[in-house]
């Protein structure tokens, strides 16, 4: 019956392997055409995207830059609110507070992306426009608001679960030696979960970097240079918005932004292990 198990077990695993081996290698040949045919560094750092031109071009810096500046905007903004936040339920909160939290954040953590966009585009929008007195408050700016509001649940709940499976012990130690509360949470509860934070970090980029619709709802989604108060498009609103009616090369192009991302993603998850694994070695 045990090897039954195990069997089983291993089947899923590599059913799991294969199904990201298909998906690389789908991606890799639906793109690597485009690629080859507008050229490796046009389409990288080609500055206009223009599929419907008698001579169409295809950069996709535009897209590169905003999904970098507003994924590194809204980390800056949610990772030290969500980490806090984790740290004072953990450690601080009463029970109750506790309870009402996270149920506040599991909540958050459920409704649909549309919902984001939609809240943001009614609210966000024209709050931005008025306060900063432009025409339109579809941005970059309004984009990373609210990136860092749908990557808060990820970073608080996986940071929480991190932070509550450090054992008591090695809080008891520090207090017995003369640390204060906050210090023994910050230099030894933080550290000794650090693994599990640097997990949620990621889960949280990679969730605000592979959004499409809330963004492409309060972005704009026109395909300029980044700036802070102008309308932009993301790599994934890129595919999204154009997928649907594209066909020939532009098609393709789509598909070799979609591999882009890809190894955006895998870069992401690759340097964290790198990171991770040399500090457990030294």
């Amino acid at each position: 019956m045990e090897n039954i198990i195990h069997g089983i077990f291993l089947l899923l695993g590599l059913i799991t392997v294969g199904c990201v081996l298909l998906m690389t290698i789908y991606l890799i040949i639906s793109g690597i055409p485009a690629i080859r045919e507008v050229g490796l560094f046009h389409f990288l750092f080609g500055k206009e995207w223009a599929p419907v031109l008698a001579e169409p071009k295809y950069g996709i810096l535009p897209f590169i830059l905003t999904s970098i500046y507003g994924t590194a905007g809204a980390v800056f903004i949610g990772v030290p609110i969500g980490f806090m936040t984790a740290v004072y339920l953990a450690k601080l909160a009463h029970p109750k507070i506790k309870s009402v939290v996270s149920n506040a954040v599991s909540l958050l953590a459920g409704i649909p992306s549309v919902v984001y966009g939609l809240v943001g585009m009614m609210v966000l929008v024209p709050q931005i426009s008025t306060l900063f007195h432009i025409p339109d408050g579809s941005g970059l700016l309004a984009a990373i608001i609210v990136l860092a509001i749908m990557i808060l649940p990820s970073i608080i709940k996986m940071s929480l679960t991190a932070l509550e499976a450090v054992p008591k012990d090695y809080e008891d130690a520090s207090l017995a030696l003369g640390a204060t509360p906050v210090e023994t949470y910050f230099r030894v509860s933080v550290p000794a979960a650090k693994s599990g934070i640097a997990t949620a970090i990621v889960f949280g980029i990679g969730r605000a970097i592979g959004e499409a619709m809330a963004v492409m709802m309060v972005a704009g989604n026109a395909p300029n240079m980044p700036s802070i108060f102008q309308s932009v498009r993301f790599l994934t609103t890129a595919i999204a918005s154009e997928m649907s009616y594209s066909a020939g090369l532009q098609r393709q192009a789509l598909f070799s932004i979609a591999l882009v991302l890809f190894l955006f993603i895998m870069l992401i998850n690759t340097a964290l292990n790198f990171f991770l694994k040399r500090e457990k070695v030294e």
